[in-house]
């Protein structure tokens, strides 16, 4: 089968288990806060969602994980914001997901100087995020030098270059969550692997609890 149509499977394949997942409970879609920070919290929290994938920040790693972030981090205030992009099989979509990230976080930070960020992407949202943070090529924009210190943690599911960027800057704020099987990280055969990252929310939120 040729890559462009097998790319293509694979996303229609993504949004229709996520969607099955959704509607059928496995994740949770409601009672999430605003996705878009408005206040100067604490934390904000910063997703780049999967090909296609839906949910306000995403049903497989976005929602759950930013539920799980605000019963973890207690006495801390926990916003989020969904990277504004196509997430779609079209070849400038994590472009120009990089952008808006980079974007984000940089006025953030000038609005909030208080502020600490937590970084996520999920499949195309990981490679999102690896451009913005300076991993791989395609990178049109990384955050800058200056605000690296007020990167909390970056957390990886389904990372197409995991591993890349240990030894960087980020280093040691990398949580790379991969589940066996998964053809993008893992160089499995199982979408069905793909979609499980719902099972990694709480860990996550732990990592992070660690960090700040």
């Amino acid at each position: 089968m040729p890559v462009a149509r097998t790319k293509r499977t694979f996303g229609i394949v993504l949004a229709a288990l996520a969607a099955l997942a959704a509607s059928a409970g496995l994740v949770s879609t409601t009672g999430q806060a605003s996705a878009h920070a408005a206040a100067c919290t604490d934390i904000d929290f910063v997703v780049a969602r999967g090909t296609f994938e839906p949910g306000t920040l995403g049903v497989i790693v976005g929602d759950p994980v930013n539920s799980a972030l605000k019963s973890t981090l207690t006495g801390k205030t926990v916003s989020a914001y969904p990277v504004n992009y196509p997430a779609n099989l079209d070849a400038d979509s994590p472009t120009k997901g990089n952008t808006d990230m980079v974007n984000h976080v940089t006025s953030q930070a000038a609005a909030c100087p208080g502020q600490r960020f937590v970084l996520a992407g999920y499949s195309q949202g990981a490679a999102v995020l690896n451009r913005s943070i300076g991993i791989g090529t395609g990178s049109v924009a990384t955050i800058p030098a200056s605000l690296q210190s007020r990167v909390a943690a970056v957390l990886f599911f389904g990372n197409p270059l995991r591993g890349q960027g240990t030894s960087g800057p980020y280093g040691s704020k990398i949580k790379d969550f991969c589940q066996d099987g998964d053809p993008v990280c893992n160089n499995g055969n199982s979408f069905l692997a793909h979609l499980l990252y719902f099972r990694n929310a709480q860990e996550a939120a732990d990592y992070v609890k660690s960090k700040v």
